[in-house]
């Protein structure tokens, strides 16, 4: 034990080493001692030292000295691959991505022929790719798709007025997918140029809202309650002799008082309209 510390020691001096914590046997002649380490910055961890003596050696040697963990001692979390550590949207430009050859979205070309569907519509050709879209691959993607937001649960399709199937920007895919989804081709919408599903939808819609058609304008508005003065010069036209004589009927405030009574008035006026 007095040569696992003085191990432990030197190897954390200028720190010093904190009490014996045990000993465990890791074979014939190999023992590891445990030693506090007093470091603050590794709280809870432990300096282990190994010693061992050779078959028929007196002298006991140092085998190795290392700071290891203790049960509540702070660790960083786990070591996860890049891989899987990728999430969508950390791709950059310039970045590359390799895709494994075993990954289970990709199939060779010419295999993904479905025995219960019309080989001419199933098969993916994938001239000129060495790898296309397995059925776990289309899959995900359908599910990723229609769970997100161009799917029917997103805000805006619950609002819409319409679905895209029935838009006329709505372009479907190919191949299976051609049921579900299809690509946003109008450059008002949120979506344009993504990926939607058919029952998803948008204000944008192409038939959300018809126009009105041209109308003409309202009717003219006459004013019958009063009466323009025209120029003697218009007096020939037959319109213009009714509104001649309009005019010249006297007004109440000319006439003397003999025609102030009502009979008088109606009287005056036939015989100004050319009445008997």
């Amino acid at each position: 034990m007095d040569l696992a510390r003085e191990a432990a020691v030197e190897t954390s001096r200028p720190v010093p080493v904190g009490e014996h914590l045990g000993v465990r046997a890791e074979g014939d002649r190999l023992v590891t001692h445990y030693f506090d380490c007093m470091d603050p910055a590794y709280r809870g961890w432990r300096w282990a030292v190994t010693v061992t003596r050779a078959s028929r050696a007196k002298v006991v040697t140092v085998d190795e000295c290392v700071l290891l963990p203790g049960d509540d001692a702070l660790l960083a979390p786990p070591w996860v691959p890049w891989l899987e550590r990728l999430r969508p949207g950390d791709l950059g430009p310039g970045d590359l991505l390799p895709t494994a050859p075993d990954d289970v979205r990709l199939a060779p070309g010419f295999t993904q022929v479905s025995d219960a569907a019309d080989p001419q519509l199933g098969w993916e050709l994938g001239l000129g790719r060495p790898r296309v879209l397995s059925q776990e691959g289309r899959d995900e993607a359908a599910s990723r798709w229609y769970e997100g937001v161009a799917g029917p649960r997103a805000p805006i399709a619950s609002s819409a007025p319409a679905q895209c199937s029935t838009c006329g920007f709505y372009l479907p895919l190919a191949g299976e997918l051609r049921q579900i989804f299809g690509v946003c081709a109008n450059e008002y919408a949120p979506d344009d140029g993504r990926v939607v599903s058919a029952d998803h939808g948008c204000g944008a819609h192409s038939e959300a809202v018809n126009l009105p058609a041209a109308s003409e304008h309202n009717p003219p508005v006459i004013d019958e309650l009063g009466y323009d003065l025209m120029p003697a010069s218009a007096a020939a036209a037959p319109d213009a002799q009714a509104t001649t004589a309009v005019q010249a009927t006297p007004d109440a405030s000319d006439t003397p008082d003999a025609l102030d009574t009502p009979d008088a008035l109606d009287t005056e006026a036939e015989e100004a309209l050319g009445h008997s």
